[in-house]
């Protein structure tokens, strides 16, 4: 099997990753939630599979979580969208959101690249309804 190929798709900020409220959950423990979107140009890779994936530090421990997988259209372009959970002991620190696909992208074209905490959201929109 080859080795998967992993690309930066952007870090997040921490001022983005700390209004998260962690949920408590009974076998994942505390859990952060965030909505991930991506439109991407991978020229190259036109109708091949890929991952959008979220890393981050917890502690002394590197962890990682899928958020969503695709098929890169025809033109080379796809839009990927998902929750990311992640567990978390300690604390969130380095997130980083992360295209994989088993073969190489030569380029990569972020067109838009969006993180936002979920409660924000929620609490948000009942603002917005109100």
């Amino acid at each position: 099997m080859s080795q998967a190929q992993d690309k930066l798709i952007g870090s997040v900020p921490s001022r983005i990753v700390d209004v998260a409220h962690l949920l408590v959950t009974p076998y994942e423990g505390r859990v952060a939630e965030y909505n991930v979107a991506t439109w991407l140009q991978l020229p190259g890779l036109a109708n091949l599979p890929v991952s959008l994936l979220v890393s981050y530090r917890d502690g002394d421990k590197r962890r990682e979580v899928n958020v969503d997988h695709g098929k890169v259209n025809a033109h080379g372009k796809i839009l990927l969208s998902g929750v990311a959970r992640m567990p978390v002991r300690l604390k969130i620190e380095d997130m980083q959101v992360r295209l994989r696909s088993a073969v190489p992208a030569q380029s990569l074209v972020v067109e838009e690249f969006f993180v936002q905490a979920v409660e924000l959201a929620n609490s948000e929109s009942r603002q917005a309804m109100a």
